[in-house]
Order: structure tokens, then C-alpha cells, then sequence
């Protein structure tokens, strides 16, 4: 009905034709390149390098030297005040930064505008705070740094997870070398511009690209003392087994199949929100997603019926469009992923709908889904689809909701709809997830820990716990 005009950030960024790796403060040359792309588009962004052992060697020693030579001779009050200059640099520089999350990731540019980017910067700024009172964190005094720290990071929130293991690294004491997902490089390499700009010492930061090779490469190198990494729960796994017999400490973020649990006394048109950003939000590429709406037998139908005609006005599309509620799906791995699981869900008894959407010619997109009717045996209840799709199982008891809820592999997330404050307590206690949201859902603050139970992880990010994580006798 409507043309809308692109947004006004369309034409902020710009990359270079290729890209080398950003090791001791500096661009190295590029070589070994593949394809970065849009998903929305697949049209190509910009060519960057394969790092190999060899490259990762020259970062981790790098980092190493900065570390002994630089960093943890600087007071800490020093280094805040580079994680604050950075965070003011990376405000400076937003509108570019939403930019180059949405061209690279597929999501739509109002979540990297108003969430993504601004999340990322309250990072830097809370950490950078911390910095000089490390003798106050509860680890005893003068707690150390562990050195140098291997970062391995996915591609559904490039730059905020990014934020949430750079700076606190940096702030404890430690250096960096950070290894980007192969399919969304582009901010972190944008993010290397800005330690340039903040002229922060060489070799502080250090960014090799590339594929899993790369990654474990870093989690691998002898020369690493803390890994820290946000993925799937396969990798998560392999990751430890590399590591075990060594002294490198580790912080695994890892899948999750959270529970969205709706009560019968709930305010309905607030949980239909609330659901909706659950999954919804970034195509469904969040691992703590409440992927498994419980909903209370009685409220089923109409629940269901408000939930679809609210999925109807959600639009899909153009990603640079500030109008736009879905974007692209981040590769063509991950759509056939989603597709194949979908389908499995629907031949083991699942009922599936969609709204009516117009699916753009190029690119990978998958329209919002819901799949109702859905057992706790069911693939889609059980597997992390990682894509807009809805599980919906029903339940009387809240008892039998908690069963339920805790019957997974998984134990990231959950969120509750009550207007029973007692009742929020009891549950909250009773479900074996790490963050619980009550009447609300997907809430981040650079105070507040985040991490899970079981096949979902271990270890803490944000708050003085992601502090911890990187001084020696916290973590």
C-alpha cells in the first residue's frame, strides 16, 4: 500500500574492498580472502582474509607482548579511561555502526540503531567505571589479570558480543585477541578503526578473521590464558574437551530453548508483546529466545487468535527500511537449518502457520512462524531452530508448566506471565534457567549478569561476575 523511504543512516558506511587481519595495532595485508555479504541482498560487502595458525600466533604473541610490556603496567584508572574514550568514539560513530550490523547481519536497522549499538556502548562506559576499583570487586586485593584472553564470538549480535568480551577483558587488565564469526566481520574490523582512533596502545586489541579453523586456532594456542565464547552448544562442547587438561579458564554462552510460560491471569495484550519480542526480535537469532510459548489451556484459543493477528502486522523486508519489524535470515546455512527443522516439527504432528508475506526475490528470508499443537517430544520443542518460529505447547497446572519448562537440554532463559506476584517468586525458583524475565522479555543491562545452567553453559557475562571472569580468583 505504502513505498517508504530507506532510512536516513543508509548511506553512512563504507568498507574497504578487502580487509587484512589487526594484529599489534595494525592492518596487515590481505590474503586467503573469502566473500562477506549481505544476506538481504547477497550482494557482496567487502572480502576478508582466512587467518591461519600463523596469523593467530603473530596476534597471541602480539597481545602477549602488550600485555608484559604495556598494559598491566598502566594504573587502572589508565586504562578506564581508554575503554571510556572508545566508548565515546564508538557514540560518535553509531549511525555508521547500525549501519554495517544491518548490511552484514540481515537485521533490521531500528534494533541495531536503538538496541544493538547503544547496548554495545553502555558496555564500554560501565566497565570502563570498573577499571580503577578492582581492589572493591570482592576478589580480594590487587586481584590480577589472567593475560591474554581468546574471544571467539557469533553472528547473531556481532558488535554486542563483542562489547560484552572486549571490555570487560580490557578493563581487568587483560589483552585481547578476538576471533569474529566468518559471516559477520565487518563491525569488528570497524570497532579495530576505532581502538586505532582512541590510540589505544598496539596489540591491546587484537582481531583475526576467518572460519572455526581460525577460532580454534585461538582456543587452542598455548599462549592464551582465559577463552571466553558465545556459540552453539556443539562447539561450546568440542571447546572444552580442547581445553581440558590445560590451566586456561573458560566462559561458555551457549544454545538455549527458552520457555515464554503465559498464565491465565495475565495481562494478555502486554504477554502478546512480550512473546512477539521474544522471538521475533533479530529474526529469532538469539539464544536465550522464547522459543516455546507454555500457554495456560484455558487462554489457548484466545491467546493463539490475538497472537496471530498481531504476527500479521509485523513486516518483513528491507532490512535498511526503518519500518521493518523481520529482516533477512544471516545466511543460507542457517535458512535451510531452520526450513529442515520446521518441516520435521510439522511431519511429527506440529500444526504450522505464517502470515501472508511477500518474500523478497534476492536474499534469505523466512517469514514468522507459529507451530502450534506442539508435544514436549516434538524436534521443535526439544532442538534450537535459532529462526522466527514459534513453538506452542499448552499446560493446566503450574506445576505441569515448570515440568515442562525445565524439560530440556537447555537452561539459559525463561520468562513468566503473572499478574500473582507470589506466584512469579515460587516459579522463578522452581525453573533451571539463568535469566528470568517476569512480565517482560529480552531486558539487558551492562550491570546485570547474564549466562545459563546445563548444555547452555557456564560462567557469567555483564555485572561484576563478567568482571570475575577475567581476574584471577574470580573465575
Amino acid at each position: 500500500m505504502f513505498d517508504y523511504s530507506p532510512a536516513p543512516e543508509a548511506k553512512l558506511a563504507s568498507f574497504a574492498s578487502s580487509y587484512g587481519h589487526f594484529i599489534g595495532g595494525k592492518f596487515t595485508k590481505p590474503q586467503k580472502t573469502f566473500e562477506t555479504i549481505n544476506p538481504a541482498t547477497e550482494e557482496v560487502l567487502s572480502q576478508i582474509s582466512h587467518g591461519s595458525a600463523k596469523d593467530v600466533d603473530l596476534a597471541v604473541k602480539a597481545a602477549r607482548n602488550a600485555y608484559e610490556k604495556t598494559w598491566s603496567k598502566l594504573s587502572g584508572a589508565q586504562r578506564g579511561k581508554y575503554l571510556f574514550r572508545i566508548a565515546r568514539i564508538m557514540q560518535e560513530r553509531a549511525r555508521e555502526l547500525a549501519v554495517a550490523e544491518t548490511l552484514n547481519n540481515g537485521k533490521p536497522i531500528k534494533e541495531t540503531r536503538d538496541f544493538d549499538v547503544p547496548t554495545s556502548v553502555a558496555w564500554f562506559f560501565y566497565y570502563a567505571g570498573w577499571a580503577d576499583k578492582l581492589d572493591y570487586a570482592g576478589m580480594g586485593a590487587s586481584p590480577k589479570a589472567h593475560g591474554v584472553a581468546g574471544q571467539v564470538i557469533p553472528w547473531n549480535f556481532p558488535l554486542m558480543m563483542l562489547a560484552w568480551k572486549v571490555a570487560p577483558a580490557l578493563a581487568a587488565g587483560n589483552t585481547v585477541v578476538l576471533k569474529p564469526a566468518e559471516t559477520t566481520p565487518l563491525t569488528a574490523l570497524l570497532f579495530a578503526e576505532i581502538c586505532q582512533q582512541a590510540e589505544l596502545p598496539d596489540g591491546v586489541v587484537n582481531i583475526v578473521t576467518g572460519f572455526g579453523d581460525t577460532g580454534a586456532a585461538v582456543v587452542g594456542h598455548k599462549d592464551v590464558n582465559k577463552v571466553a565464547f558465545t556459540g552453539s552448544t556443539e562447539v561450546g562442547k568440542i571447546i572444552a574437551r580442547q581445553v581440558a587438561g590445560t590451566n586456561k579458564k573458560v566462559t561458555l554462552e551457549l544454545g538455549g530453548k527458552a520457555a515464554n510460560i503465559v498464565f491465565d491471569d495475565a495481562p494478555i495484550d502486554q504477554a502478546i508483546e512480550g512473546v512477539v519480542n521474544g522471538i521475533f526480535f533479530n529474526q529469532g537469532h538469539v539464544c536465550c529466545a522464547g522459543s516455546r510459548l507454555l500457554v495456560q489451556e484455558s487462554i489457548h484459543d484466545e491467546f493463539i487468535k490475538k497472537l496471530k493477528r498481531r504476527m500479521e502486522t509485523l513486516r518483513l523486508g528491507d532490512p535498511m527500511d526503518k519500518n521493518t519489524d523481520v529482516g533477512a535470515i544471516n545466511s543460507k546455512a542457517q535458512l535451510q537449518k531452520i526450513k529442515g527443522l520446521v518441516a520435521k516439527g510439522v511431519k511429527e504432528g506440529g500444526d504450522l502457520w505464517q502470515p501472508a508475506c511477500k518474500i523478497p526475490r534476492n536474499g534469505f528470508w523466512y517469514a514468522p512462524a507459529i507451530i502450534d499443537g506442539v508435544s514436549p517430544a516434538n524436534t521443535v520443542a526439544r532442538e534450537e531452530i535459532f529462526g522466527p518460529v514459534l513453538s506452542v505447547i499448552t499446560f493446566r497446572t503450574p506445576t505441569e508448566a515448570i515440568t515442562k519448562a525445565n524439560n530440556t537440554e537447555y537452561g539459559l532463559s525463561a520468562g513468566i506471565w503473572t499478574e500473582k506476584g507470589s506466584k512469579m517468586l515460587k516459579l522463578a525458583d522452581q525453573l533451571n534457567a539463568g535469566v528470568i524475565w517476569s512480565n517482560t522479555f529480552n531486558q539487558f543491562d551492562p550491570t546485570s549478569p547474564f549466562g545459563g545452567f546445563k548444555e547452555s553453559g557456564y560462567g557469567r557475562e555483564g555485572g561484576r561476575a563478567g568482571l570475575a571472569a577475567y581476574l584471577k580468583g574470580g573465575n
